[in-house]
């Protein structure tokens, strides 16, 4: 098995659904009306024009022009164009995203088995496909946007930093950042990881971990009393990506009180860090680097985005977190709305009992000040039926002026249940961590697209553990059964607006 298998086996069907997909819809549709006639610009070599609705940076037109350059001598022998500008058609710059899905695909491979060092070929084989089938980046690997080009920046950067390549892994990052600009948090986020890989799991820095009770944690997943904890990745020596040998699973539950607590945690890191001041600055500098030029950028810019300001105005969105919880959580149904995963969130709040009543209470206040005054409705998601998100907001959260806030316990046990997954393998300084740059990534933006989620989603799938190989047959029958339903409908469910000619079609 391996990363062939796993790249094969995306291909058998990257290929019929994108050589179907360009044969119904040929030209280009939604967002493609501005992403293709740009990316044709620049096969022209008019790297000056640009047109003023694009948000997003020149990264993935940048990407397709290296794709097709590739494939012109071999099309120009084969008779197959007659130009370099033929090359530039919309079906061929739709398979740069075909591309990169499966080289996705071997990065989710490859991260999975650093984090599990004791999953064999055949399950990492098998957890990598049902990633590469989540409904979302499934879709727009056959369109012509850019989130396969961003997942699979962002991915790389963290295996690089994963294996302690921290300069390629900050390398990644900036081209990720030139891909889609949020990436600038992933970045951050990468380096703070890798930051407590150096500090607070290194060898010169063990922390000690309290036993659990073992109906908090999987039982899979022994643990050791007073154990000491150096990394959570498979320590290998070939290729040089990682230095010692030792396997071991750090288990920090962020439910219970019985753990070292996130202050002790950030005190570790900091006292190491200023014993380590010199090695941590060396390593860690093309970060920092890339981030002072992306803040003149911004100030250069004017803002983040670089077209449709007015449109992506950065908003205290804060509900959008929430809506990115329950999602998470229902892509990963099996996992979280289970009666052991609901049993093991009631026994370890009981224990901690008064204090975890207070912090479960806190969020369910935290929950509703967010849905009543930061929950917005964005122009495009009122008045385009295009989307899926119409229909959600119509349906389910503005059904009713009561539903948004009847789904706030919904919301709240969504996170609970996604802390409680991560507690059982990762530090909470890393949990907390990864709550902020999920929170710096979706607040600021007024519209909601699940699109967005992506990111985040697969991080949270990659660090959740889920070793039930029931779990993930079950979230693969899932995505499968979604992405027939949601392609069908984009395919062969097409209807016309009165008001603007042209054929329409239902799209994430």
């Amino acid at each position: 098995m391996g990363r062939v298998a796993v790249a094969a086996i995306v291909t058998l069907w990257v290929v019929p659904v994108s050589v179907l997909v360009n044969r119904v819809v040929p030209e280009p549709y939604m967002d493609e009306i501005f992403h293709v006639p740009q990316a044709q610009q620049y096969c022209r070599g008019d790297f000056r024009s640009w047109d003023p609705m694009i948000t997003t940076p020149p990264g993935l037109y940048y990407l397709s022009l290296a794709y097709v350059g590739i494939l012109y001598p071999g099309m120009i022998f084969t008779r197959a164009i007659s130009s370099f500008l033929d090359i530039c058609s919309p079906a061929i710059l739709r398979s740069v995203n075909g591309v990169l899905a499966v080289i996705c695909s071997v990065l989710v491979y490859e991260i999975m088995t650093l984090l599990r060092p004791r999953v064999n070929d055949r399950n990492a084989t098998a957890c990598a496909v049902v990633l590469a089938l989540y409904p979302l980046q499934w879709f727009f690997t056959f369109l012509y946007y850019t989130d396969a080009a961003s997942l699979t920046m962002v991915l790389a950067m963290y295996l690089a930093c994963l294996k302690k390549r921290y300069w390629i892994s900050a390398l990644l990052g900036a081209l990720s950042v030139i891909v889609r600009q949020t990436n600038i948090v992933w970045m951050l986020f990468a380096a703070c990881a890798g930051i407590i890989d150096v500090t607070l799991l290194s060898g010169k820095c063990h922390v000690k971990v309290a036993d659990i009770d073992g109906s908090i944690n999987d039982p899979s997943q022994p643990i050791q009393k007073n154990s000491n904890i150096s990394s959570n990745l498979r320590r290998r020596k070939n290729n040089g990506a990682v230095d010692t040998d030792e396997i071991v699973r750090p288990t920090a539950n962020i439910l219970s009180s019985e753990m070292p607590g996130l202050l002790d945690e950030i005190k570790a890191i900091l006292l190491t860090s200023w014993h380590m001041k010199w090695d941590i600055s060396v390593q860690f500098v093309p970060f920092v680097m890339i981030l002072m030029a992306f803040i003149a950028f911004i100030r250069w810019n004017g803002g983040i985005v670089l077209g449709a300001k007015d449109a992506h105005a950065v908003s205290p969105h804060f509900a959008q977190v929430m809506y990115f919880g329950l999602v998470s959580t229902l892509a990963m149904a099996p996992v979280h709305f289970s009666w052991g995963q609901a049993t093991r969130i009631f026994e370890s709040l009981w224990r901690n009992r008064p204090l975890s009543f207070l912090q479960v209470l806190l969020a369910i206040c935290a929950s509703f000040l967010s849905v009543h005054f930061f929950s917005m409705a964005h122009p495009y998601l009122l008045a385009d039926n295009r989307h899926y998100p119409f229909y959600l907001w119509r349906k389910v959260i503005n059904a009713h002026w009561s539903m948004k806030y009847l789904l706030v316990p919904l919301y709240t046990y969504s996170w609970l249940s996604i802390f409680s997954v991560l507690g059982r393998s990762q530090k909470r300084i890393w949990i907390v961590a990864y709550f902020l740059a999920t929170a710096a990534v979706l607040v600021p933006a007024p519209l909601i697209e699940f699109r967005y989620y992506t990111v985040p989603f697969y991080l949270l799938m990659l660090h959740s553990n889920v070793t039930d190989n029931q779990n993930w047959f079950l979230m693969g029958f899932l995505y499968v059964v979604t992405n027939i339903f949601t392609m069908s409908m984009f395919l062969f469910r097409p209807f016309h607006w009165d008001h603007e000619p042209g054929i329409q079609r239902f799209i994430w």
